[in-house]
């Protein structure tokens, strides 16, 4: 009896494991690209290898937002949650705040932006972008992160890119 529940927790597991590949790839395959403009932090980890923290300047303009909108929070950190802002894209994709989402559909132009609050600060699909070993050199010129987004708002970053939206990363990448 318990070998089979075993067997079944783990096809559970597996299955749940497969629709979200599954989601991803399709994210990738059909999802909007936007360019969210970062401001990178510390590039290294010494414990996870080579990496570059990720904030966003939509993150900023977010939380400033959502602050303002829960006066009971304005001194302190922001509760956990999730929730979505609307963006407006310019003629190169890149987005830029534009209000919390209130439920009305976003305009032409607009897509919603999925976040959530975690220890007091507003993240958006990723905080890190992960490269190997020596290549941080490649990377010191981002300033935009390449974002596959689906109709809800998920959020998939795929890329860093340059001020010129230009690929960064080994070359034949």
């Amino acid at each position: 009896m318990r070998k089979g529940l075993a067997v079944l927790w783990a096809l559970i597991a597996l299955a749940a494991v497969n629709v979200s590949i599954a989601d991803k790839e399709r994210l990738l395959a059909k999802g909007t690209v936007v360019y969210l403009e970062l401001a990178p932090v510390d590039p290294r980890s010494l414990m996870q290898g080579d990496y570059m923290a990720l904030n966003y300047t939509v993150a900023n303009e977010a939380r400033a937002a959502l602050h303002a909108s829960r006066p009971a929070e304005r001194a302190g950190d922001l509760a956990p949650g999730d929730g979505r802002i609307v963006v407006a894209l310019d003629e190169r994709s890149v987005a830029r705040f534009r209000r919390l989402d209130d439920g009305r559909p976003p305009a032409s132009g607009e897509l919603l932006l999925r976040y959530r609050v975690r220890a007091g600060g507003l993240k958006f699909a990723t905080n890190a972008f992960f490269f190997e070993e020596g290549q941080g050199p490649l990377y010191e010129k981002a300033r935009y992160g390449e974002f596959r987004v689906d109709r809800d708002g998920a959020l998939l970053l795929t890329d860093l890119r340059g001020a010129a939206l230009e690929r960064l990363g080994p070359p034949g990448r």
